[in-house]
């Protein structure tokens, strides 16, 4: 007899991402390999001891640093990306059920830091991804066809990841869309 799979949607479920995310993932290893304690440190001056509390500094770049690796141009593609991927949830510390900060929330945040202070934190996360042996290379995008490189990976430099972690951000920085319209300012011109 021919099956057929229908979809119920459970209310309770008994779900552990550490259960769904294999040992050999490499974001669960990232995860367990990656020290951004120098963060809080680094950030703290930017942000008050009142109000409405931030996102977390660290799960910040995390996310930046997917956008990185994944080679994700925009914050709304960064958030939208994690939202659907069990390993990249597990890595920035989100379950399931707890919603991901807003995409407009990166780009404001990003602006927080400035630009110098931002380029230069990131560096420091592509810094140790570096020393702990988890990212080399820069990124790559790949258009239908893949072609094998006449290259070693051992004569990839870290000052080009360094220099592609700039055009990122720059990529990033473009990309916002909480800049505000030339229709706004023609309508004030008026």
């Amino acid at each position: 007899m021919q099956g057929r799979k229908a979809f119920e949607e459970r209310l309770f479920t008994n779900f552990l991402l550490s259960d769904r995310v294999p040992a050999d993932n490499f974001y669960r290893r990232l995860k367990d390999t990656l020290d951004l304690r120098f963060i809080y440190k680094a950030t703290a001056k930017y942000y008050g001891t009142e109000g409405q509390e931030s996102i977390d500094p660290a799960v910040f770049f995390k996310l930046i640093l997917v956008g990185y690796l994944e080679n994700l141009g925009s914050d709304r593609r960064i958030i939208n990306t994690a939202s659907m991927r069990l390993d990249i949830l597990y890595f920035i510390g989100y379950t399931l059920e707890e919603p991901l900060p807003w995409h407009s929330t990166l780009s404001r945040t990003r602006q927080l830091y400035s630009d110098d202070v931002f380029k230069e934190l990131f560096k420091r996360v592509l810094k140790e991804c570096i020393n702990k042996g988890m990212v080399s290379g820069r990124r790559q995008a790949v258009d239908s066809a893949l072609i094998k490189a006449n290259a070693s990976m051992d004569s990839i430099v870290e000052k080009e990841i360094m220099t592609d972690a700039d055009a990122f951000a720059d990529e990033l920085r473009l990309n916002e869309e909480d800049k505000p319209h030339k229709v706004n300012a023609y309508k004030k011109k008026k």
